[in-house]
């Protein structure tokens, strides 16, 4: 019997099966086991067991709030001034879900079935299915997001676990150098896909405001090199689609 969607068991295992290769291949690979083996050494350095490390990554599932959660509870502030951080960083993957959902979303797929592609969204994955999906029949799309994060986000456990206990042979600085990959990662990824000029034109934007912003000691710094750059870019594309509606 096929499931409510009316996506064919056979379809769904084929586009998990994909999206499981896609993770296993991708740079992300290397950057997600780096990043989490520098985060359970610096679980293991705040005196946190292995258990809630590894449970951390499989929850939490985002490298820079994770870090934020860890120093903050290993610094004694107070458990309100954790969670306003945590939730102010992890802001940043909103746009990414709006961004992923109509694109892996069928005409018959239940709010449900969105849940478990949605714990899963990291940057990682978000650049992954953008980068595949649209290539991929709709029906696909669901299970090739959910086998590249379940992928992903076995390689982070396992990594923790890894790192928690390799941390006396780690030099000192290795957690927060391996943490640093992942925006680098990041980067050179949007720096790849980016097609459109507006995207272009905001990247470029973003790279030179927000060291500008930083360096003045401006604060929101990341969230106004955002808003900038980004409404730029947009005025760009809205000239640009003017004068071609022109010509």
């Amino acid at each position: 019997m096929s499931p409510p969607t009316g996506t064919s068991t056979t379809s769904v295992t084929q586009g998990f099966l994909l999206g499981c290769r896609t993770a296993a291949t991708s740079v992300f690979a290397f950057v997600i086991t780096v990043t989490y083996i520098g985060f359970g050494a610096l679980c293991h350095d705040y005196g946190l067991s292995i258990g809630w490390a590894m449970l951390s990554t499989a929850v939490q599932w985002a490298g820079p709030a994770q870090v934020i959660l860890v120093t903050g509870l290993g610094s004694g502030i107070a458990l309100i001034e954790i969670a306003v951080a945590v939730g102010l960083s992890s802001v940043r993957l909103l746009p990414i879900v709006v961004a992923l959902l109509p694109l892996i979303r069928g005409e018959r797929t239940k709010s449900w079935q969105l849940i478990v592609p949605v714990h899963f969204i990291a940057i990682s994955v978000w650049v992954e299915t953008m980068r595949v999906g649209p290539s991929l029949p709709r029906e696909h799309r669901i299970a090739f997001s959910n086998g590249v994060g379940v992928t992903l986000l076995t390689m982070g456990v396992v990594a923790t676990g890894v790192g928690y206990h390799l941390q006396a042979a780690l030099p000192v600085l290795f957690g927060a150098a391996a943490m640093f990959i992942t925006p680098i990662s990041f980067l050179v990824s949007v720096a790849r896909g980016a097609r459109l000029l507006m995207e272009k034109v905001a990247l470029t934007l973003g790279l030179v405001i927000g060291p500008a912003l930083a360096l003045n000691k401006v604060e929101f710094d990341l969230l106004w090199t955002g808003v900038i750059a980004g409404t730029l870019g947009y005025g760009v594309h809205r000239l640009q689609r003017m004068r071609s509606a022109a010509s």
